[in-house]
């Protein structure tokens, strides 16, 4: 992986590196295809769940009528 220089954008230059790749034929595009996916698909199951955002966090002391 190549070093950013200052001023430059490290998730350019990995997006620049990608599109530098030319796929030799539609299997290999497939691939990096694939792998695209495969990243892509990881970093939405490292998120939090929106469902865990939603609830407030003083949600037991909202109103019970005592």
């Amino acid at each position: 992986m190549t070093k950013a220089k200052n001023g430059v954008d490290k998730n350019l230059m990995n997006v620049v590196e990608d599109l530098d790749r030319n796929p030799v034929n539609s299997h290999h595009a497939q691939q990096l295809q694939q792998d695209k996916n495969d990243r892509r698909n990881q970093a939405a199951m490292n998120h939090e769940d929106p469902a865990d955002l939603s609830t407030p966090f003083s949600a037991g002391s909202s109103g019970s009528g005592s």
